[in-house]
């Protein structure tokens, strides 16, 4: 424990600033921390900041807090100070312990030195101090006890031969993870990076994250500090999710395009008998009213009826069947929407605008359903819920994309209404455009209305995406 009498000073270590002070530090210099904070460090410490900052930039503190030897950590003798070097949440401090009594040094310097080991001993990884030099040589400084359980090897066995850090790592991993070094050299910044390395002892891969901070020491070279750790079991949880995702995925998309052979077929078969049927019993109305007597009125009127209903009837399955799958979708996406757009219109007397720059594109067959159906939803949520005015649709064809808009100057989407659990036509169109690769976006305007962005990957002659859409 700290003696009664110890003067206790934390300081920042890259700019040489007072952090804090201990109560009794205060009461000998006759001031509460703010005014010893702002005070120089000279009248504070009794030492100039040039000669402490000289201190800590000396060979034998480098070597002491930044070689080997930092495996047993401890205080260095600094005029009336011991002092030691501590890195926490990756920034750097100094901490200065000015004794009443030689005693009560040693007390505080055993005390220290014993909660650092605990500490590291306790970590659930590996805490580690390395150096890369100009060839890209790595040398360990510093490897702790849980080297051997997260790596498979004895710590002196990894100093001794630190290349085999590199040998056992995936190459892909390994190309990555020394871009990212190169990045952290560059702007002194944390490195933060994830890959798999081949334990070689247990014949098995294991997935380990490395953070660490670097500190430009004084002869120009970088040290990073910091910790490994086992990230194995989360992160086969999160590559089995993403599988489970694409696998619902793909199960949706099958589903759509089962729904819509399975529309197609019912439309055809709706179009083709129940037509069929409807325009044999018209011609047979027609022949049995041509056949009735002139003073058989109630028959006739009957028979007018007959025909009105049937008539009503072939309208009716023209709508159903249209619905289920509009045959303007045969002459592609483009004829597809205007045609939209005018029965939108027509139905709900709300004006509505299509542009397109190109009018004789048409797509892939799961394209065009797939922005027509979008469309088709979108547009009937602006009929329900939108109070809307006017709404303009626009198709954009680029080399690498084909770009939906539909925007409307209603009241504004929500964020309630995209989270909503029953929010199912939202989630359709998402996954709609999931299965083709492409981009879904719904946003409320700056000044009023909703817009819904739909981006698909323009498909070539050869059934791929273009270049530009793979690299973006």
């Amino acid at each position: 424990m700290l003696g009664t009498q110890d003067q206790v000073f934390l300081l920042d270590a890259r700019f040489m600033q007072l952090i804090s002070a201990s109560h009794r530090a205060c009461v000998v210099l006759d001031g509460e921390l703010k005014v010893l904070q702002q005070q120089p460090l000279e009248q504070t410490l009794g030492v100039s900041k040039q000669a402490l900052l000289a201190f800590v930039q000396s060979p034998s503190f480098i070597k002491a807090f930044s070689s080997g030897t930092s495996s047993n950590p401890h205080f260095l003798v600094f005029d009336r100070f011991n002092i030691t070097f501590i890195e926490e949440h990756h920034r750097q401090y100094l901490l200065l312990i000015k004794s009443g009594s030689d005693e009560a040094h040693n007390a505080t310097v055993d005390e220290n030195d014993s909660r650092f080991k605990v500490l590291v001993q306790n970590t659930l990884g590996l805490v580690f101090e390395f150096q890369m030099d100009e060839h890209d040589g790595i040398s360990f400084n510093y490897l702790s006890d849980g080297c051997r359980a997260l790596l498979g090897m004895e710590a002196n066995a990894l100093k001794q031969s630190p290349q085999q850090f590199f040998d056992f790592m995936d190459k892909d991993d390994l190309a990555r993870l020394k871009a990212d070094i190169q990045s952290s050299v560059t702007s002194l910044t944390m490195l933060n990076w994830e890959g798999r390395f081949w334990i070689h002892e247990w014949q098995d891969t294991k997935w380990v994250n490395l953070r660490a901070s670097p500190t430009k020491l004084s002869n120009g070279v970088i040290q990073w500090s910091g910790i490994m750790t086992n990230i194995t079991q989360s992160k086969l949880e999160k590559i089995e999710l993403e599988q489970s995702r694409q696998r619902l995925a793909e199960l949706s998309a099958h589903l759509n395009s089962v729904k819509e052979q399975e529309r197609t077929r019912i439309a055809r078969e709706i179009h083709d008998d129940l037509g069929g049927n409807l325009t044999v019993i018209k011609i047979g109305l027609a022949s049995l009213h041509k056949h009735l007597p002139d003073d058989q009125a109630l028959l006739v009127e009957k028979t007018q009826k007959l025909k009105s209903i049937v008539d009503a009837t072939f309208e009716s399955v023209h709508r159903i069947s249209g619905d289920l799958r509009p045959n303007i979708l045969e002459l592609g996406i483009v004829a597809a929407l205007e045609w939209q757009t005018k029965e939108f219109e027509k139905q709900f007397d709300i004006p509505c605008s299509f542009n397109t720059d190109r009018h004789d594109e048409k797509g892939t067959t799961e394209q065009a359903t797939t922005l027509f159906r979008i469309c088709q939803e979108a547009m009937s949520n602006i009929a329900k819920y939108a109070q809307a005015s006017k709404v303009d649709v626009a198709l954009l064809f680029s080399s690498d994309a084909i770009q939906l808009l539909i925007t409307d100057d209603g009241v504004g989407i929500k964020p309630s209404d995209v989270m909503k659990a029953d929010a199912f036509g939202l989630r359709g169109m998402e996954e709609r455009v999931a299965a083709l690769q492409g981009k879904f976006l719904i946003e409320r305007l700056p000044t009023q209305g909703t817009r819904v962005t739909v981006v698909l990957p323009n498909i070539q002659s050869d059934g791929l995406p273009s270049n530009e859409w793979l690299t973006d």
